[in-house]
């Protein structure tokens, strides 16, 4: 059986059994069968040493003829191997004595790297493999000849035989013993639909593929069991609590929510007046909300929120608004002063209200008194306590962790939950990581707001860039001057927010006001500054990315961001944000060092050719990958699929979806089957789904 212990592999005693488990999760025989190569070298086919030349990257094999240690103060290992048509050596520097004891002469090698030449032919550092001249066992044939594995591995490991050649050897034998127990679990037809192989196939395919399109289908049917069975819980998930909880459906007569859309100095955009929609159609439904509103920065999302908030209370209940930050939920208190008005009586509540204050709002919000609370991490506090909570809405909800997130629904027991958020969301990971909830985006942007205008220039011209932010502020405009770290760093090559804040200040512009701002200073040391910038106090605000979200001074037209070839290209999009919200043209000026890589470069351009932030968040998947995009790390799900990615796999996404969701539709006591499912006892469909990491998050 595949829950054998890995001790029922020959050559796998207790001893070694011990170590594959606290190195690398290995304690079954499943187990070792699902740990995926990190890598492929093609060996399928080899050149001979008199046929390899400068530069050429290229594998050869050979017989090791001496192996020599050199250098003088600095050692590294020469390893001279020959075809019969000519010599190569492998050079290797550092761990001399390790890799020493690897080579022997005689011994039969593989030598994959590039070419170069230094007195004479070699490779530096090349990957290297053993071939066993062992006939009959099949040996062989796993370690040259083909596509090979390579594994991941541990100097542990590594003193117990568990290199890459290792595993191929212990996984080739079980794969031998224990293929026929590997159990389709999914329908032909549902594979066949998708040209999918089986699992039994995948699974050898993954670890000896005859070819790298093999390889990569192989990895597409491990994918999809990954995806099938997270979509799966997301589509159980989403049912159970549907019919699980119910809330009292309260009409709107729509008087409140129709004098709110009429009062606007504006015309709602066609994606404003759906979202507004949507959210109508969930608040009047016998079920709670979990939505999720994506818009770019300055696309309306406050606008489609505060409607919502008109509809809940016209239901006779209340409204929460959170929000990360101080600053972002003044913002919001300011925008509901001057859209609402005295259409409902709402109140500020966060970690700097005075504690006489507190205790009144506590009491009004608990007797009804306060229509809407918008705030920080305050309003989660214990002594917060609502009469009749209706609508939850968090903005910039992955500022926030999943506890916080909870206690705020904690306090309506079936509250419409709503969260915004200004980062785009690629398709793939919107399905993924917000799958239990329905997704409301806001594409198109308010016909009155100008694009802000985005340029990149070498650091060899910023004595243009200063030219140009004098002549803007000469008209009253404001500046924003980002950088990447706060202080001058002896490890990292880059001008700091406080150098340059010094430089500007004294050198370049003596007679403006200029400010620091950056993330160690105190809260409401941080708090006045952005004070004084939107009260026009400052000229030019020196800050790290600190101002990333939420901030708002229609008078700031221009954003320098230093370094930019350090950003990410999201991060580069949010802090574009940050101006454009007036009614003057706005610039985004990037300045990177003369010399950067084409990585960077290639980023760079993209945020100069186009403002849309939904197409930057595409791309910026496909260049960073789902564990890296800013703010989803937290999530977990962005580095724990194992098989699928999230850049290539959206096909597979969506297919994986839509058969989960059929499958969920037929099932007839749901509760049943949530029970087995959150109690781990799966149903045969989800037996065999493999995805140690991924199981202990959905459970």
């Amino acid at each position: 059986m595949l829950s054998d212990s890995v001790t029922a592999i020959q050559g796998i005693g207790p001893k070694k059994a011990l170590v594959l488990k606290e190195e690398a999760g290995i304690e079954t025989v499943e187990d070792l069968l699902y740990y995926i190569p990190r890598r492929y070298i093609d060996r399928s086919s080899f050149k001979l040493l008199k046929d390899c030349f400068l530069n050429d990257v290229i594998t050869v094999s050979g017989t090791i003829r001496n192996v020599a240690t050199a250098g003088n103060r600095k050692k590294f290992l020469e390893v001279e191997i020959s075809d019969g048509t000519d010599t190569l050596t492998g050079v290797f520097f550092g761990a001399v004595q390790y890799f020493a004891r690897l080579f022997s002469i005689g011994d039969n090698v593989i030598f994959s790297g590039k070419i170069n030449f230094y007195r004479k032919k070699q490779m530096v550092h090349p990957d290297f493999d053993f071939i066993d001249d062992t006939s009959g066992t099949g040996i062989q044939a796993i370690n040259t000849g083909r596509i090979i594995p390579l594994y991941r591995s541990t100097e542990k490991l590594k003193s117990l035989g568990f290199d890459s050649r290792g595993f191929r050897r212990v996984i080739k034998t079980a794969l031998d013993s224990y293929r026929p127990g590997i159990r389709e679990t999914i329908d032909a037809d549902i594979l066949r639909r998708h040209s999918l192989m089986g699992i039994g196939d995948a699974v050898f395919a993954i670890h000896f593929p005859d070819s790298f399109e093999q390889a990569e289908q192989a990895r597409r049917r491990l994918a999809f069991n990954e995806m099938f069975f997270h979509q799966y819980y997301l589509s159980l998930s989403r049912r159970y609590l549907r019919e699980s909880n119910r809330k009292k459906a309260k009409p709107i007569d729509g008087a409140k929510y129709r004098a709110f859309i009429s009062s606007l100095p504006f015309e709602l955009t066609a994606d404003q007046k759906a979202a507004v929609d949507a959210l109508y159609r969930d608040i009047t439904s016998p079920h709670p909300m979990n939505r999720l509103l994506q818009g770019d920065v300055g696309s309306g999302k406050t606008v489609v929120a505060m409607a919502a908030i008109t509809m809940v209370i016209e239901q006779g209940r209340q409204a929460a608004l959170m929000a990360p930050t101080e600053i972002l939920a003044n913002q919001h208190y300011d925008n509901a002063r001057r859209l609402m008005g005295a259409s409902l009586r709402f109140t500020l509540l966060t970690g700097s209200t005075p504690k006489n204050e507190k205790k009144i709002i506590y009491e009004s919000v608990r007797s009804g008194g306060i229509d809407l609370v918008i705030g920080t991490h305050a309003i989660i506090q214990e002594e917060v306590s609502f009469r009749d909570l209706g609508l939850i809405i968090i903005d910039e909800q992955h500022r926030f962790g999943v506890e916080q997130r909870s206690a705020l629904r904690e306090k309506g027991e079936t509250a419409d939950l709503l969260v915004m958020t200004a980062t785009p969301i690629p398709r793939s990971l919107s399905l993924t990581l917000y799958g239990d909830l329905d997704l409301t985006s806001i594409r198109t942007m308010p016909v009155n707001r100008l694009p802000v205008k985005t340029m990149s220039f070498p650091e060899s011209r910023l004595q243009g860039v200063y030219n140009s932010l004098e002549k803007y502020m000469a008209q009253g405009r404001q500046v924003y001057y980002v950088l990447p770290i706060i202080e001058d760093s002896d490890k990292i090559d880059l001008k700091s927010a406080i150098q340059v804040f010094e430089h500007l200040k004294n050198d370049v512009f003596p007679g403006r006001r200029v400010e620091l701002l950056h993330g160690r200073m105190r809260q409401p040391e941080r708090d006045a500054v952005m004070d004084h910038f939107k009260n026009g106090a400052i000229d030019i605000l020196v800050c790290t990315t600190v101002i990333e979200v939420g901030i708002d001074v229609p008078n700031a037209t221009v954003i320098v961001i230093e370094h930019a070839e350090r950003f990410g290209l999201s991060q580069l999009h949010q802090l574009r944000g940050r101006v454009g919200r007036g009614g003057h043209q706005s610039f985004c000026v990037l300045i990177s060092p003369d010399d950067i890589s084409d990585e960077s470069r290639t980023r760079i351009d993209t945020i100069v050719s186009t403002n849309d932030g939904f197409a930057i968040s595409e791309e910026d998947l496909k260049q960073r990958g789902a564990g890296e995009l800013i703010g989803f790390r937290q999530h977990g799900h962005g580095g724990t699929f194992e098989f699928a990615d999230l850049s290539l796999d959206i096909d597979l996404i969506l297919y994986s979806r839509e058969v989960a969701e059929r499958l969920v539709s037929g099932i007839d006591d749901i509760r049943v089957l949530w029970d087995q499912f959150r109690n781990r006892k799966y149903s045969p469909l989800l037996n065999g789904i493999r995805n140690k990491k991924l199981l202990t998050i959905l459970s």
